[in-house]
């Protein structure tokens, strides 16, 4: 008798955008509603699964540096999509500038941040009328990891890096997020240790990734020289444990976590 065939992965984006602080590299997190049935109450990068609007052949006229890959291509989209609609953060030019979008310009594009979360604007429509051009150039893939075989929802992620323009601010949505913070990787990882911070086991292991460098310049550069190696975690049974197991070769400083024991 054969078992349940694993649910399919769905294709997502998680952006993880930087900025040099005063005290060295920051990464923008922000922490997941409590109703939201992925991480809930979880501090995340921002990011989601792709819409089929993300694989529309239209936007082909409106990308700059996009993966020649198609599947790839729409995460990309789907990851500056991600970045627009839920920290306001939007990596894209108006059509004939050599820039990012200016804050000035970037004020005036707000609303559509509403209008795509719930569907009022398709992401087509939105370049289209306000001639923009989506900078997938400005993305660094970091990190590919897909949701463990026996987890009844799961995710095909794939992790970007890109540097935060300058003018631009953060800030979170007020739906899928509840509140944001720009936090020094050391911080975040120590504040999950105290247990003041809840993050889950794929953010944590690339907060550490991103925690060895000093500076946007050096992490961009560290990610651009790495291979992405598929991360699909797997458990195994061991005498003193079940343990969380990654493979060794994507290059994370840890690669197993023992699993808490379960009641009963």
């Amino acid at each position: 008798m054969t078992g349940k065939a694993p649910a399919p992965p769905v294709p997502s984006a998680t952006i993880m955008m930087l900025r040099d602080g005063p005290q060295g590299l920051e990464v923008f997190m922000v922490v997941r509603h409590h109703q939201i049935d992925f991480a809930s109450g979880a501090l995340v990068f921002p990011g989601g699964k792709a819409d089929p609007q993300d694989y529309d052949p239209a936007l082909l006229a409106h990308l700059d540096g996009a993966a020649a890959d198609s599947d790839m291509r729409a995460i990309q989209i789907s990851a500056i999509r991600e970045a627009f609609e839920e920290c306001g953060i939007l990596l894209a030019r108006t059509e004939g500038d050599a820039g990012l979008v200016a804050a000035r310009r970037l004020v005036e594009l707000e609303p559509y941040r509403t209008s795509l979360h719930s569907g009022a604007s398709s992401l087509r429509a939105f370049v289209e009328n306000e001639r923009l051009r989506l900078a997938c150039d400005q993305l660094v893939h970091f990190a590919h990891w897909v949701t463990p075989e026996m987890m009844p929802k799961r995710f095909d992620t794939h992790f970007f890096l890109a540097a935060a323009p300058a003018d631009h601010l953060a800030v979170h949505d007020g739906h899928e997020s509840v509140d944001s913070v720009w936090i020094r990787p050391a911080d975040a990882l120590a504040q999950a240790a105290a247990g003041t911070r809840t993050i889950i086991f794929p953010t944590l292991r690339n907060i550490e990734k991103l925690a060895v460098f000093d500076t946007v310049a050096a992490a961009i550069a560290g990610a651009r020289a790495a291979p992405v190696v598929r991360v699909l975690p797997w458990t195994e049974r061991r005498t003193d444990g079940t343990f969380l197991c990654i493979p060794r070769e994507a290059g994370y400083a840890v690669s197993e976590e023992r699993m808490p024991e379960r009641a009963g």
